[in-house]
Protein backbone atom coordinates (compact mmCIF):
# COMPACT_ATOMS: atom_id res chain seq x y z
CA UNK A 1 0.00 0.00 0.00
CA UNK A 2 2.88 2.43 -0.16
CA UNK A 3 2.19 5.86 -1.37
CA UNK A 4 -1.69 4.17 -1.39
CA UNK A 5 -4.35 4.86 1.14
CA UNK A 6 -8.18 5.22 1.79
CA UNK A 7 -10.12 7.46 3.23
CA UNK A 8 -13.41 8.03 4.91
CA UNK A 9 -14.53 11.69 5.45
CA UNK A 10 -16.44 13.40 8.35
CA UNK A 11 -19.69 12.70 8.77
CA UNK A 12 -21.28 15.49 10.88
CA UNK A 13 -22.22 12.65 13.75
CA UNK A 14 -19.93 11.09 16.30
CA UNK A 15 -20.20 7.42 16.96
CA UNK A 16 -19.69 6.15 20.50
CA UNK A 17 -16.13 8.23 21.77
CA UNK A 18 -15.91 5.55 24.53
CA UNK A 19 -16.40 2.35 23.13
CA UNK A 20 -15.46 0.66 20.07
CA UNK A 21 -12.86 -2.00 18.34
CA UNK A 22 -10.51 -1.96 15.82
CA UNK A 23 -9.21 -5.38 13.95
CA UNK A 24 -7.20 -5.59 10.93
CA UNK A 25 -4.85 -8.19 9.47
CA UNK A 26 -1.62 -7.07 7.84
CA UNK A 27 1.18 -8.12 6.47
CA UNK A 28 4.54 -5.65 6.35
CA UNK A 29 6.73 -5.03 3.21
CA UNK A 30 8.33 -2.61 5.04
CA UNK A 31 10.58 -1.97 7.96
CA UNK A 32 12.21 1.00 9.88
CA UNK A 33 9.91 4.12 9.31
CA UNK A 34 6.50 5.39 10.50
CA UNK A 35 3.81 3.92 8.98
CA UNK A 36 0.08 4.71 9.78
CA UNK A 37 -2.20 1.87 10.06
CA UNK A 38 -5.67 3.62 11.70
CA UNK A 39 -5.17 7.82 11.47
CA UNK A 40 -8.37 9.82 13.13
CA UNK A 41 -7.76 13.22 12.89
CA UNK A 42 -7.55 17.14 11.40
CA UNK A 43 -4.20 17.92 13.18
CA UNK A 44 -1.20 17.04 15.22
CA UNK A 45 -3.21 18.59 18.02
CA UNK A 46 -6.20 16.46 17.38
CA UNK A 47 -5.84 12.73 16.22
CA UNK A 48 -5.93 9.14 16.67
CA UNK A 49 -3.57 6.85 15.73
CA UNK A 50 -2.73 3.18 15.32
CA UNK A 51 0.88 3.05 13.39
CA UNK A 52 4.22 1.19 13.56
CA UNK A 53 7.19 3.75 14.63
CA UNK A 54 10.48 3.77 12.78
CA UNK A 55 11.87 1.02 15.59
CA UNK A 56 8.92 -1.59 14.15
CA UNK A 57 6.96 -1.14 17.80
CA UNK A 58 3.34 -0.86 17.11
CA UNK A 59 2.23 2.43 18.72
CA UNK A 60 -1.28 3.44 19.90
CA UNK A 61 -2.15 7.44 20.15
CA UNK A 62 -6.24 8.59 21.24
CA UNK A 63 -6.13 12.47 21.96
CA UNK A 64 -8.22 13.89 24.65
CA UNK A 65 -8.53 10.28 26.18
CA UNK A 66 -4.66 9.27 27.39
CA UNK A 67 -2.26 11.42 27.63
CA UNK A 68 -0.11 10.54 25.36
CA UNK A 69 1.29 7.80 22.93
CA UNK A 70 1.69 4.09 24.25
CA UNK A 71 3.45 1.09 22.16
CA UNK A 72 3.51 -2.62 22.71
CA UNK A 73 6.32 -4.66 24.36
CA UNK A 74 6.62 -6.98 20.85
CA UNK A 75 8.48 -5.60 17.61
CA UNK A 76 6.52 -6.35 14.07
CA UNK A 77 9.58 -7.66 12.31
CA UNK A 78 8.22 -10.64 10.06
CA UNK A 79 7.88 -9.68 6.40
CA UNK A 80 6.62 -12.90 5.66
CA UNK A 81 3.78 -13.24 7.85
CA UNK A 82 0.23 -11.92 8.63
CA UNK A 83 -0.49 -10.02 11.93
CA UNK A 84 -3.81 -9.74 13.55
CA UNK A 85 -4.15 -6.62 15.26
CA UNK A 86 -6.73 -5.71 17.35
CA UNK A 87 -7.59 -2.76 19.67
CA UNK A 88 -10.26 -2.78 22.33
CA UNK A 89 -11.68 0.41 23.82
CA UNK A 90 -14.53 0.80 26.80
CA UNK A 91 -13.51 3.72 28.72
CA UNK A 92 -16.12 3.22 31.19
CA UNK A 93 -14.40 0.02 32.42
CA UNK A 94 -13.67 1.01 36.33
CA UNK A 95 -10.57 -0.74 36.14
CA UNK A 96 -8.30 1.48 34.01
CA UNK A 97 -6.44 -2.33 33.02
CA UNK A 98 -9.68 -3.37 31.22
CA UNK A 99 -9.78 -0.02 29.40
CA UNK A 100 -7.96 -0.52 26.88
CA UNK A 101 -7.10 -3.83 24.95
CA UNK A 102 -4.48 -5.22 22.43
CA UNK A 103 -4.56 -8.34 20.80
CA UNK A 104 -1.88 -9.77 18.28
CA UNK A 105 -2.26 -13.14 16.78
CA UNK A 106 -5.24 -13.94 19.09
CA UNK A 107 -3.31 -13.05 22.56
CA UNK A 108 -3.21 -9.98 24.49
CA UNK A 109 -0.13 -8.03 24.44
CA UNK A 110 1.41 -5.64 27.09
CA UNK A 111 1.53 -2.22 26.47
CA UNK A 112 4.41 0.34 28.08
CA UNK A 113 4.49 3.04 29.81
CA UNK A 114 1.18 1.53 31.78
CA UNK A 115 -0.91 3.69 29.81
CA UNK A 116 -3.78 5.98 31.84
CA UNK A 117 -7.14 6.02 30.14
CA UNK A 118 -9.48 8.74 31.34
CA UNK A 119 -12.80 7.42 32.68
CA UNK A 120 -15.77 7.76 30.40
CA UNK A 121 -13.03 9.45 28.15
CA UNK A 122 -13.75 10.35 24.64
CA UNK A 123 -11.45 10.16 22.48
CA UNK A 124 -10.50 11.02 18.81
CA UNK A 125 -11.20 8.69 17.66
CA UNK A 126 -14.96 7.16 15.99
CA UNK A 127 -15.18 11.22 16.75
CA UNK A 128 -17.25 11.84 13.05
CA UNK A 129 -18.37 15.12 13.07
CA UNK A 130 -15.06 16.92 12.82
CA UNK A 131 -12.41 14.29 11.82
CA UNK A 132 -11.54 12.13 8.80
CA UNK A 133 -10.47 8.66 9.02
CA UNK A 134 -7.39 7.41 6.83
CA UNK A 135 -5.95 4.16 6.34
CA UNK A 136 -2.75 3.90 5.11
CA UNK A 137 -1.55 7.55 5.89
CA UNK A 138 -1.28 10.01 8.49
CA UNK A 139 -4.55 12.52 9.57
CA UNK A 140 -1.51 14.84 10.20
CA UNK A 141 -1.04 15.61 6.37
CA UNK A 142 -3.53 17.84 6.02
CA UNK A 143 -0.73 20.27 7.89
CA UNK A 144 1.45 21.73 5.28
CA UNK A 145 5.20 19.78 5.43
CA UNK A 146 3.94 16.78 7.63
CA UNK A 147 5.47 13.41 6.36
CA UNK A 148 2.68 11.01 5.12
CA UNK A 149 3.91 8.09 6.96
CA UNK A 150 2.09 6.04 4.19
CA UNK A 151 1.85 2.23 5.12
CA UNK A 152 3.88 -0.15 3.36
CA UNK A 153 2.00 -3.72 3.62
CA UNK A 154 -1.11 -5.50 2.40
CA UNK A 155 -4.09 -5.46 4.44
CA UNK A 156 -7.17 -7.78 4.85
CA UNK A 157 -10.39 -8.15 6.85
CA UNK A 158 -10.20 -4.26 8.35
CA UNK A 159 -12.97 -4.35 11.08
CA UNK A 160 -14.11 -0.89 12.86
CA UNK A 161 -16.99 -1.58 15.58
CA UNK A 162 -18.76 1.65 17.20
CA UNK A 163 -20.08 0.73 20.46
CA UNK A 164 -18.47 -2.58 21.51
CA UNK A 165 -15.48 -3.89 22.59
CA UNK A 166 -14.44 -7.07 21.33
CA UNK A 167 -11.57 -9.56 22.02
CA UNK A 168 -9.89 -10.97 19.02
CA UNK A 169 -11.64 -14.54 19.40
CA UNK A 170 -14.63 -12.52 17.76
CA UNK A 171 -12.46 -11.72 14.50
CA UNK A 172 -10.29 -14.97 14.59
CA UNK A 173 -9.85 -18.52 15.58
CA UNK A 174 -7.07 -21.12 15.47
CA UNK A 175 -6.75 -23.22 12.91
CA UNK A 176 -7.42 -27.24 14.67
CA UNK A 177 -4.88 -28.47 11.92
CA UNK A 178 -2.25 -26.38 11.78
CA UNK A 179 -2.59 -24.36 15.45
CA UNK A 180 -2.47 -21.77 13.12
CA UNK A 181 -4.42 -18.82 13.94
CA UNK A 182 -6.56 -17.29 11.13
CA UNK A 183 -9.63 -15.26 10.77
CA UNK A 184 -13.34 -15.85 10.96
CA UNK A 185 -14.60 -15.06 7.26
CA UNK A 186 -18.13 -13.80 8.46
CA UNK A 187 -17.68 -12.56 12.16
CA UNK A 188 -20.55 -12.48 14.56
CA UNK A 189 -20.32 -8.82 15.18
CA UNK A 190 -22.47 -5.85 15.56
CA UNK A 191 -20.61 -2.98 13.65
CA UNK A 192 -23.15 0.21 14.88
CA UNK A 193 -23.52 3.16 12.93
CA UNK A 194 -20.64 3.75 11.88
CA UNK A 195 -18.37 0.49 11.53
CA UNK A 196 -17.16 -1.34 8.89
CA UNK A 197 -15.85 -4.23 7.11
CA UNK A 198 -13.28 -3.80 4.42
CA UNK A 199 -12.82 -7.13 2.70
CA UNK A 200 -11.36 -5.93 -0.51
CA UNK A 201 -13.00 -8.34 -2.44
CA UNK A 202 -13.99 -6.15 -5.57
CA UNK A 203 -11.28 -5.52 -7.22
CA UNK A 204 -13.19 -2.01 -8.94
CA UNK A 205 -14.26 -0.79 -5.93
CA UNK A 206 -11.98 -1.78 -3.22
CA UNK A 207 -13.15 0.71 -0.88
CA UNK A 208 -16.42 -0.94 0.02
CA UNK A 209 -17.74 -1.31 2.88
CA UNK A 210 -19.19 -5.17 3.21
CA UNK A 211 -20.78 -4.30 7.36
CA UNK A 212 -24.18 -3.75 4.88
CA UNK A 213 -24.18 -0.02 6.51
CA UNK A 214 -22.84 1.75 3.78
CA UNK A 215 -19.55 3.41 5.00
CA UNK A 216 -17.74 3.09 1.87
CA UNK A 217 -13.92 4.54 1.57
CA UNK A 218 -11.99 6.56 -1.48
CA UNK A 219 -9.33 4.87 -2.96
CA UNK A 220 -6.22 6.68 -3.69
CA UNK A 221 -2.87 5.63 -5.64
CA UNK A 222 -2.77 2.44 -6.95
CA UNK A 223 -4.19 0.06 -4.62
CA UNK A 224 -3.81 -3.71 -5.63
CA UNK A 225 -5.79 -6.87 -4.79
CA UNK A 226 -3.75 -9.96 -3.90
CA UNK A 227 -4.57 -13.45 -3.43
CA UNK A 228 -1.88 -13.57 -0.63
CA UNK A 229 -4.14 -13.72 2.54
CA UNK A 230 -3.32 -14.60 6.23
CA UNK A 231 -5.58 -18.09 4.89
CA UNK A 232 -2.75 -18.49 2.50
CA UNK A 233 0.41 -16.74 2.64
CA UNK A 234 2.56 -16.57 -0.72
CA UNK A 235 6.16 -16.36 -0.69
CA UNK A 236 7.66 -12.98 -1.69
CA UNK A 237 11.25 -11.62 -1.91
CA UNK A 238 13.11 -11.40 1.81
CA UNK A 239 14.41 -7.80 2.28
CA UNK A 240 15.67 -8.96 5.77
CA UNK A 241 17.99 -11.31 3.27
CA UNK A 242 19.81 -7.88 2.23
CA UNK A 243 23.57 -8.19 2.49
CA UNK A 244 24.61 -4.39 2.67
CA UNK A 245 21.32 -3.17 2.06
CA UNK A 246 22.19 -4.03 -1.77
CA UNK A 247 18.49 -3.88 -2.78
CA UNK A 248 15.59 -2.17 -3.07
CA UNK A 249 12.34 -3.86 -2.80
CA UNK A 250 9.21 -3.11 -3.75
CA UNK A 251 5.48 -4.25 -4.87
CA UNK A 252 5.09 -6.52 -1.66
CA UNK A 253 8.65 -7.17 -1.80
CA UNK A 254 8.24 -9.03 -5.00
CA UNK A 255 9.93 -6.67 -6.85
CA UNK A 256 13.87 -6.19 -6.56
CA UNK A 257 16.07 -3.69 -7.93
CA UNK A 258 19.88 -4.90 -7.23
CA UNK A 259 22.64 -2.37 -6.75
CA UNK A 260 25.48 -1.63 -8.92
CA UNK A 261 29.23 -3.27 -8.17
CA UNK A 262 27.94 -6.14 -5.59
CA UNK A 263 27.80 -9.53 -5.98
CA UNK A 264 25.66 -10.15 -3.13
CA UNK A 265 22.43 -12.48 -3.68
CA UNK A 266 18.76 -12.17 -2.51
CA UNK A 267 16.54 -15.09 -1.56
CA UNK A 268 12.61 -15.27 -1.19
CA UNK A 269 10.86 -15.23 2.35
CA UNK A 270 9.73 -19.42 2.10
CA UNK A 271 12.20 -22.48 1.91
CA UNK A 272 10.94 -26.17 1.30
CA UNK A 273 13.08 -29.04 1.97
CA UNK A 274 10.87 -31.99 0.28
CA UNK A 275 8.55 -31.77 -2.76
CA UNK A 276 7.93 -30.13 -6.16
CA UNK A 277 7.48 -26.27 -6.64
CA UNK A 278 7.21 -23.85 -9.69
CA UNK A 279 7.86 -20.08 -9.71
CA UNK A 280 8.65 -17.52 -12.07
CA UNK A 281 10.62 -14.04 -12.75
CA UNK A 282 10.72 -11.65 -15.34
CA UNK A 283 14.02 -10.25 -15.90
CA UNK A 284 14.53 -6.32 -16.80
CA UNK A 285 18.05 -5.19 -17.33
CA UNK A 286 18.75 -1.33 -17.28
CA UNK A 287 21.43 -1.29 -19.69
CA UNK A 288 22.35 -3.61 -22.60
CA UNK A 289 25.42 -5.12 -19.81
CA UNK A 290 23.60 -7.64 -18.07
CA UNK A 291 26.87 -10.29 -17.84
CA UNK A 292 26.42 -10.87 -14.39
CA UNK A 293 22.82 -11.40 -13.84
CA UNK A 294 21.72 -15.13 -12.41
CA UNK A 295 18.56 -16.48 -11.52
CA UNK A 296 18.35 -19.63 -9.56
CA UNK A 297 18.00 -21.22 -5.87
CA UNK A 298 20.19 -21.34 -2.92
CA UNK A 299 20.47 -23.12 0.24
CA UNK A 300 21.58 -20.12 2.41
CA UNK A 301 21.74 -16.54 2.78
CA UNK A 302 24.15 -14.10 1.61
CA UNK A 303 26.78 -13.10 4.07
CA UNK A 304 28.98 -11.51 1.76
CA UNK A 305 28.99 -8.77 -1.20
CA UNK A 306 32.08 -10.88 -3.03
CA UNK A 307 29.74 -13.94 -3.72
CA UNK A 308 27.16 -13.98 -6.76
CA UNK A 309 24.41 -16.82 -6.57
CA UNK A 310 26.71 -20.20 -7.43
CA UNK A 311 29.45 -19.02 -5.59
CA UNK A 312 29.05 -21.91 -2.84
CA UNK A 313 28.95 -25.55 -3.21
CA UNK A 314 24.76 -25.69 -2.58
CA UNK A 315 23.44 -22.66 -4.73
CA UNK A 316 22.72 -23.17 -8.45
CA UNK A 317 22.25 -19.48 -10.96
CA UNK A 318 21.38 -19.84 -14.54
CA UNK A 319 23.53 -17.03 -16.17
CA UNK A 320 22.09 -14.40 -18.33
CA UNK A 321 24.44 -13.59 -20.52
CA UNK A 322 25.79 -16.60 -21.63
CA UNK A 323 23.07 -19.47 -20.55
CA UNK A 324 25.36 -21.32 -18.55
CA UNK A 325 24.79 -22.93 -14.93
CA UNK A 326 27.14 -21.57 -11.60
CA UNK A 327 27.49 -23.64 -9.16
CA UNK A 328 30.64 -23.63 -6.58
CA UNK A 329 32.27 -20.98 -8.56
CA UNK A 330 32.22 -23.18 -12.00
CA UNK A 331 30.16 -22.91 -15.04
CA UNK A 332 28.99 -25.61 -17.60
CA UNK A 333 26.73 -25.14 -20.63
CA UNK A 334 23.21 -25.35 -20.15
CA UNK A 335 20.82 -23.41 -21.99
CA UNK A 336 19.90 -19.93 -23.63
CA UNK A 337 21.03 -16.78 -23.18
CA UNK A 338 18.17 -14.03 -22.13
CA UNK A 339 17.72 -10.28 -21.50
CA UNK A 340 15.00 -7.86 -21.01
CA UNK A 341 11.64 -9.24 -20.80
CA UNK A 342 12.41 -12.49 -20.79
CA UNK A 343 10.21 -15.16 -17.92
CA UNK A 344 12.31 -17.58 -16.87
CA UNK A 345 10.12 -20.56 -14.95
CA UNK A 346 11.77 -22.09 -12.23
CA UNK A 347 10.63 -26.13 -11.25
CA UNK A 348 12.69 -27.31 -8.21
CA UNK A 349 12.19 -30.96 -7.75
CA UNK A 350 13.26 -31.99 -4.01
CA UNK A 351 11.47 -35.93 -4.42
CA UNK A 352 14.13 -36.85 -6.70
CA UNK A 353 17.08 -33.54 -5.62
CA UNK A 354 16.81 -31.51 -9.50
CA UNK A 355 16.26 -28.58 -10.87
CA UNK A 356 14.67 -27.05 -13.92
CA UNK A 357 14.76 -23.81 -15.81
CA UNK A 358 12.50 -22.52 -18.72
CA UNK A 359 12.72 -19.55 -20.45
CA UNK A 360 9.37 -17.97 -21.76
CA UNK A 361 7.68 -21.41 -21.29
CA UNK A 362 10.44 -23.36 -23.42
CA UNK A 363 12.19 -26.27 -20.82
CA UNK A 364 16.42 -25.70 -21.30
CA UNK A 365 18.03 -27.89 -22.49
CA UNK A 366 15.48 -30.87 -23.11
CA UNK A 367 14.68 -30.63 -19.78
CA UNK A 368 11.12 -32.54 -18.47
CA UNK A 369 9.96 -31.37 -15.27
CA UNK A 370 7.77 -34.16 -14.86
CA UNK A 371 10.36 -36.79 -15.90
CA UNK A 372 11.24 -37.32 -11.85
CA UNK A 373 15.08 -36.80 -12.81
CA UNK A 374 15.80 -37.98 -16.15
CA UNK A 375 17.36 -35.87 -19.31
CA UNK A 376 20.11 -33.99 -20.15
CA UNK A 377 17.93 -30.68 -18.38
CA UNK A 378 17.46 -32.43 -14.91
CA UNK A 379 20.39 -30.42 -13.05
CA UNK A 380 21.43 -32.49 -10.00
CA UNK A 381 21.65 -30.57 -6.71
CA UNK A 382 22.76 -31.42 -3.44
CA UNK A 383 19.89 -33.45 -0.75
CA UNK A 384 18.31 -30.31 1.15
CA UNK A 385 18.87 -32.19 4.77
CA UNK A 386 22.96 -31.68 4.17
CA UNK A 387 22.88 -28.52 3.45
CA UNK A 388 23.32 -25.31 6.09
CA UNK A 389 19.81 -24.34 6.68
CA UNK A 390 18.38 -27.80 5.72
CA UNK A 391 15.54 -25.59 3.03
CA UNK A 392 15.97 -24.17 -0.50
CA UNK A 393 15.10 -20.76 -1.44
CA UNK A 394 14.56 -19.22 -5.01
CA UNK A 395 17.35 -16.61 -5.71
CA UNK A 396 18.43 -13.78 -7.61
CA UNK A 397 21.88 -12.41 -8.25
CA UNK A 398 23.14 -9.50 -10.18
CA UNK A 399 26.33 -7.26 -10.80
CA UNK A 400 27.48 -4.66 -12.79
CA UNK A 401 29.90 -2.00 -12.26
CA UNK A 402 27.73 0.64 -13.98
CA UNK A 403 23.69 -0.26 -13.82
CA UNK A 404 21.06 -1.91 -11.96
CA UNK A 405 19.23 -4.74 -12.70
CA UNK A 406 15.17 -5.25 -11.46
CA UNK A 407 13.24 -8.70 -11.19
CA UNK A 408 9.92 -8.68 -10.60
CA UNK A 409 8.71 -12.23 -9.07
CA UNK A 410 5.35 -14.66 -9.64
CA UNK A 411 5.26 -16.87 -6.80
CA UNK A 412 2.04 -17.27 -7.73
CA UNK A 413 0.46 -13.92 -7.16
CA UNK A 414 0.09 -13.54 -10.72
CA UNK A 415 1.99 -10.00 -11.24
CA UNK A 416 5.12 -8.94 -12.47
CA UNK A 417 4.94 -5.76 -10.50
CA UNK A 418 2.20 -4.11 -11.06
CA UNK A 419 1.24 -6.18 -14.59
CA UNK A 420 -1.09 -9.22 -14.40
CA UNK A 421 -0.39 -12.56 -15.80
CA UNK A 422 -1.83 -12.48 -19.13
CA UNK A 423 -2.94 -16.25 -19.34
CA UNK A 424 -3.54 -17.29 -15.35
CA UNK A 425 -2.30 -20.71 -15.71
CA UNK A 426 -2.70 -22.80 -12.47
CA UNK A 427 -0.77 -25.43 -10.71
CA UNK A 428 -2.75 -28.80 -10.38
CA UNK A 429 -3.85 -27.78 -6.71
CA UNK A 430 -5.23 -24.86 -7.98
CA UNK A 431 -3.40 -22.61 -6.29
CA UNK A 432 -1.44 -19.90 -7.56
CA UNK A 433 -2.04 -17.86 -11.40
CA UNK A 434 1.20 -18.11 -13.49
CA UNK A 435 2.12 -16.80 -16.95
CA UNK A 436 3.05 -19.94 -18.69
CA UNK A 437 1.95 -24.10 -17.97
CA UNK A 438 2.84 -25.24 -14.69
CA UNK A 439 4.38 -28.95 -14.76
CA UNK A 440 2.09 -31.79 -13.18
CA UNK A 441 2.71 -32.01 -9.69
CA UNK A 442 4.54 -29.09 -8.85
CA UNK A 443 2.91 -26.35 -6.71
CA UNK A 444 2.72 -22.81 -5.96
CA UNK A 445 5.74 -21.70 -2.84
CA UNK A 446 2.31 -20.74 -0.24
CA UNK A 447 1.64 -21.93 3.00
CA UNK A 448 -1.52 -23.42 2.13
CA UNK A 449 0.70 -25.71 -0.53
CA UNK A 450 3.33 -26.67 1.97
CA UNK A 451 1.16 -27.32 4.43
CA UNK A 452 -0.61 -29.75 1.64
CA UNK A 453 2.96 -31.59 1.20
CA UNK A 454 3.99 -31.65 4.65
CA UNK A 455 0.75 -33.74 5.77
CA UNK A 456 0.40 -35.75 2.54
Amino acid sequence: MASTYLERAKTGTDGNRQIWTISVWVKRNALGSEQKIFSFGENISSEGNLYFDANDFLVLLNDYQNGGTNETDMKFRDTSAWYHIVWACDSTQADNANRWKVYVNGTQVTLTGSPTITLNGNGVVNAWSAHDLWIGKTARTQQTGVPDAYLDASLAHVHFIDGIAYDASAFGETDSTTGIWKPKTAPSVTYGTNGFFLKFENSGAMGTDSSGNGNNFSVSGNLTQTIDTPSNVFATMNPLDNYYNSSTFTNGNNTVQTATSTYTYNTSTLGVSKGKWYCEIEYDAETASFDNTLIGVASQFSTSNTQALGNNSNDWGYYARDGKIRNSNSSSAYGDTYTTGDVIGIALDLDNNKLYFAKNGTWQNSGDPTSGATGTGAISITDPASTIIGNYFIAISHYDSGSNATFKANFGNGYFGTTAVSSAQNPDDGIGIFEYDVPAGYRALCTKSINAEEYS
